[in-house]
């Protein structure tokens, strides 16, 4: 057997609310490590939302999520493959438990998170949940796939401002962010042939430097360096594992679900946040995505309240 693994991230822009990167892992045949997953998980699954024939659409959350949307598009994919891998979470801190298991003990000491809680799903209905598990179920049986995992770790702006005033470079956290998560997912698996694919970070094309200290375990082999991917060797003679940094890396089935985690995770948090500040100050206050403009408005308008509530600046805006 051979194993997958995709990596994306959300919020990585944005001043207010976390960074969330995820990871899901499937487990196929040898022969079908570079083959098209989407095309094995025909008809159920398609990356066009348009494909009337698919239960389930997995692909880039920008093309599932519009800021102020409903979240059913990213809950058709997201909670059945975690219902399959762990169990189905009920409620909002539920969810995090089973996705984030770290994240819980933050947020718990973060005001606008301590009170909050929701059922879970929030837009997706319980007959369209249960209808898209059981599709998705019947597919990767019948296509011999297994999907592993799917998991997440959140950088909450606190933990995000310390580590840059460490590191200096926001690049440099989403990175080791990623290669720690990926890290985790190889110590669980058997010595099989592996693939990795991650979306590029930024403009970033040379990656040894980071893989050499926390991945390989063995020296790295550079197979190629460039725009459009970074291709690396990280592994053993008995253990063939390859790791992409792809542009467009959310094209690979794997790191679509990655990315619809990540954001759906992120929107959740940042409703939780939402409401916590609607209930200060009334419903004049709009909601932000915590992207860069919109953000400093925000800002702006619950300052008085948190200065009230003692709330320092690093423990909600994030310096870069």
């Amino acid at each position: 057997m051979a194993y997958l693994i995709g990596t994306d991230e959300a919020g990585y822009g944005p001043n207010l609310g976390p960074l969330i990167v995820s990871t899901s892992v499937w487990r196929v045949a040898d022969g079908d490590l570079n083959r098209d997953l989407y095309q094995r998980l025909q008809p159920c699954v398609s990356a066009d939302p348009a494909d009337e024939k698919a239960s389930i659409t997995i692909a880039d959350s920008k093309v599932l999520y519009r800021p102020g949307g409903k979240l059913s598009g990213l809950e058709r994919g997201v909670l059945p493959a975690l219902i399959l891998t762990q169990e189905q979470p009920h409620c909002w801190r539920q969810l995090w438990s089973l996705l984030s298991p770290a994240a819980p003990a933050t947020m718990d000491q973060l005001t606008w998170y301590q009170n909050y809680d929701s059922h879970v799903p929030f837009d997706l209905s319980k007959e369209e949940l249960a209808d898209s598990t059981e599709h998705l179920k019947k597919q990767l049986e019948q296509a011999a796939v297994e999907l592993i995992s799917i998991s997440s770790k959140a950088i909450f702006p606190g933990e995000f401002n310390r580590i840059i005033e460490q590191s200096g470079s926001k690049g440099a956290l989403l990175s080791e962010t990623t290669l720690e998560l990926i890290g985790d997912q190889l110590d669980r698996l058997p010595a099989e042939p592996t693939l990795i694919i991650c979306d590029k970070h930024g403009g970033r094309n040379h990656y040894a430097g980071l893989l050499q200290p926390s991945l390989a375990k063995g020296l790295v082999r550079v197979i190629r360096e460039g725009r459009l991917e970074s291709a690396y060797d990280i592994g053993s003679p008995d253990h063939s594992i390859r790791i992409c940094f792809r542009a467009k890396g959310e094209s690979f089935l794997p790191s679509a679900l990655a990315s619809m985690a990540s954001k759906y995770l992120r929107e959740v948090a940042m409703g939780a946040f939402n409401q916590f500040w609607q209930t200060q100050l009334g419903d004049e206050l709009k909601p932000t995505a915590g992207y860069p403009v919109d953000a400093k408005r925000f800002k702006q308008q619950i300052e008085k309240t948190q200065a009230k509530l003692g709330i320092p600046d690093r423990e909600i805006w994030r310096m870069r």
